[in-house]
């Protein structure tokens, strides 16, 4: 049965709107949550609206009209209420980042479609094929810092959670009935535990893609560069992909123009760009090569652990078992069990089942329920 909840939700947008929402809300067992923010609008980015959702009515909270947003935790972090999410990775991290809010008793209903072997799990496509319904996408990349929000952007929003509860509904039967109700709680509970690593950590360039094919001296320009781009971001209050992209200046590090002729010629910038940032890039240029040798940076290469031959063939044998157990459960091998942990497995060679308790990696229902499969085919004789 489809949410019957209004198409109009309650907007709420005052502190004294919060508490009557939590105090009506206190009662409910099953309570769909979304969010929108700004990343791709602002420097900063930031919560912009939360969407909540129970059987009968659909809320928005405003947080950038109430200060103080942390009664909030009083559902979000109650052991007795389900909150449902679709893909809650994100809003996780968004809500401990910008609320210090954790998120108890989650249910996630993308991770409960992978594990029930569905090959596409956007809600879109989820709403789709469940319920028919199609979903406007055309305000997914709009500014949802902007005040007031059109009443479209409002009811567009609230419908990202009006489907998710009869959605549980219908995952958690079919979930118990394949016996892996347990497997989505269990990654549930990790996910409810997932953090924003460090913003704009030190040195920059690790974040951008082919840094780590540059000489020295490049690297040096590129942290120069971005460290420009960085502070004029900020001054601007824009990403900072809207600002300068990450492909420019790694093609301007990679070439080192010294004139502004030379940096023309690179083709990387518009010439409304040159006009603006031309000079100020030259500086920087100029700066990073007047570092000396001796202190220029230099990317860190991670050693890579030499795998033994027995090891390499024990992550075969447990890689074409992982496919065909996948197959007969209809779930994706990577779902199943990753890349990642089956090579920790063949390298610790686990002789019985008590020594997967050793491999931190693996979830209690993957030792549960795919653990003799490991033992048995790691024990298994070599065919002559």
């Amino acid at each position: 049965m489809l949410n019957s909840a209004p198409d109009t939700p309650i907007y709420i947008n005052t502190a004294n709107g919060l508490n009557n929402f939590i105090e009506d809300l206190r009662k409910e067992t099953l309570i769909a949550f979304d969010l929108e923010a700004d990343s791709m609008f602002h420097f900063k980015e930031k919560v912009c609206l939360i969407q909540a959702g129970t059987a009968s009515s659909s809320y928005i909270i405003d947080p950038l009209s109430i200060p103080d947003l942390s009664p909030l935790s009083q559902i979000l972090s109650d052991p007795n209420i389900t909150k449902i999410f679709h893909g809650a990775d994100y809003d996780v991290r968004s809500l401990y980042r910008d609320y210090q809010i954790a998120i108890h008793n989650l249910f996630d209903t993308e991770l409960a479609s992978r594990f029930l072997g569905n090959a596409e799990t956007g809600l879109n496509t989820v709403l789709q094929n469940r319920f028919g319904v199609k979903l406007e996408k055309k305000y997914q990349k709009k500014d949802w810092s902007q005040r007031p929000l059109p009443e479209p952007m409002i009811a567009y929003a609230a419908k990202d959670v009006q489907y998710l509860i009869p959605l549980y509904d219908i995952q958690k039967k079919e979930l118990a009935g394949k016996g892996r109700l347990d497997w989505v709680e269990e990654e549930c509970r990790d996910l409810t535990l997932v953090r924003s690593g460090p913003v704009n950590e030190r040195p920059l360039f690790l974040k951008i893609k082919g840094s780590g094919r540059l000489g020295r001296r490049s690297l040096a320009v590129l942290e120069a560069l971005l460290e420009f781009r960085l502070k004029l971001a900020d001054a601007k209050d824009r990403p900072l992909f809207k600002v300068i992209g990450n492909a420019t200046l790694t093609k301007i590090a990679l070439t080192i123009p010294e004139t502004m002729e030379q940096l023309i010629k690179t083709h990387s910038l518009s010439p409304k760009q040159i006009n603006m940032y031309g000079n100020p890039i030259l500086r920087q240029i100029k700066t990073a090569l007047a570092i000396p040798e001796s202190n220029l940076p230099r990317y860190p290469r991670q050693r890579s652990r030499r795998t033994s031959n027995d090891a390499s063939d024990r992550f075969k044998v447990l890689k074409l078992w992982r496919e065909q157990k996948a197959a007969d459960l209809e779930i994706n091998s990577g779902v199943m069990i990753n890349n990642t942990t089956l090579k920790t497995i063949a390298e610790s060679n686990p002789k019985k089942p008590e020594d997967l308790d050793a491999i931190p990696a693996l979830k209690n229902w993957q030792k549960k329920e795919l653990g003799e499969g490991i033992i048995t085919t790691l024990i298994k004789p070599k065919a002559n």
